[in-house]
């Protein structure tokens, strides 16, 4: 199948080489053409062909145009949508695979579907290391359209793999496609907002593993009685959680390796940027009246880790930097 990638950069360019080994063709495209160069030298059989704007990467699609975005949510992704929608096609589709606020897909779906074009939100998951684990995704837009896209999402997807599958998924009602990692959750604007509370979940999750090993690593503080204090290997404690414990977990599995490679996190300040989800996760609780302490907290955290941080806020970087690469003192 043929694809149109926008935007190479952490998760793009990784999901254009993967597609390649899977036997699909990319036109490649992004704002930096030597970026542009680079992925296609390391797509599969010379599979990618390089495009030097959206006009140009339409031009070079045969058939049904399927063109995927994986830009930044906001101005950017919206500008790349408008300008498709003067480029495709009764039948062509549009997918935004960023993290896109779910009401924008919403909208730009109903003005697309004017000109016959279908609009696909995918929230992908993933980060950098997609390229080999695959990403899970949670997507929403019309059956046609999600349907006809399926080889790309198939090969996107992790698969089943080792994981031990649940009891009594055999019953009917169940998509057999959840458990290969992949998910059609509803019409247009539902599969963003599936990740957007997934990743607000991230950050609770996130913030009670920094708050746990801030305690331990606390705990040979000299307020203390001097038969109370222990110094604990933090190194040690998150490799031995990861053995066997009810807490294990690939967010734990980072945690691990980051502590291993520096006991102390001195290569992280603790100023941990927040993208958006989890502020629309707590906007969407407040319009359906439904609590969600954990989460709010863990945004406020974020917000006062820039203000001055302690050993939690290292550890919530040092894990946004082991699965998405994400660097201190930017949103990326």
């Amino acid at each position: 199948m043929q694809i149109g990638i926008v935007g190479l950069g952490k998760m793009g360019g990784n999901i254009s080489i993967r597609l390649t080994r899977h036997g699909h063709d990319v036109v490649a495209f992004d704002r930096d053409p030597t970026v542009t160069a680079k992925v296609c030298d390391q797509a599969e059989g010379k599979r990618c062909t390089p495009a030097t704007g959206l006009a140009d990467m339409v031009g070079k699609l045969s058939g049904r145009k399927v063109v995927w975005l994986m830009l930044p949510a906001g101005k950017v992704t919206e500008a790349a949508v408008q300008e498709l929608g003067g480029l495709l096609g009764k039948g062509d589709i549009v997918i935004d695979g960023g993290n896109s606020f779910y009401k924008d897909d919403i909208r730009r779906a109903a003005e697309l579907m004017k000109k016959g074009i279908h609009y696909i939100d995918v929230g992908t998951s993933g980060g950098v290391w997609g390229l080999e684990r695959g990403y899970c995704m949670m997507y929403g837009g019309t059956k046609d359209a999600t349907d006809y896209i399926d080889p790309i999402l198939s090969a996107l997807a992790p698969g089943i793999g080792d994981i031990p599958r649940t009891p009594n998924r055999d019953k009917p009602g169940f998509d057999p496609r959840a458990e290969q990692g992949y998910l059609h959750c509803g019409p247009a604007g539902s599969g963003h907002f599936v990740k957007m509370v997934h990743n607000g979940i991230e950050y609770g999750i996130m913030q009670a593993f920094a708050e746990g090993f801030d305690v331990m690593k606390s705990k040979n503080s000299t307020e203390l009685p001097e038969d109370q204090r222990f110094e604990l290997n933090m190194a040690d404690i998150a490799e031995v959680w990861r053995r066997g414990s009810v807490v294990s977990s690939w967010l734990l599995d980072l945690s691990a390796r980051a502590l291993a490679g520096n006991p102390d996190l001195s290569n992280y300040k603790g100023d941990v940027a927040d993208s958006g989800e989890g502020r629309w996760t707590i906007e969407a609780a407040i319009e359906e009246a439904v609590p969600v302490p954990v989460i709010t907290a863990s945004l406020f955290t974020r917000f006062r880790s820039r203000t001055g941080n302690n050993f939690a806020e290292k550890m919530l970087s040092a894990m946004r930097f082991g699965f998405g690469g994400h660097i201190e003192g930017t949103n990326n």
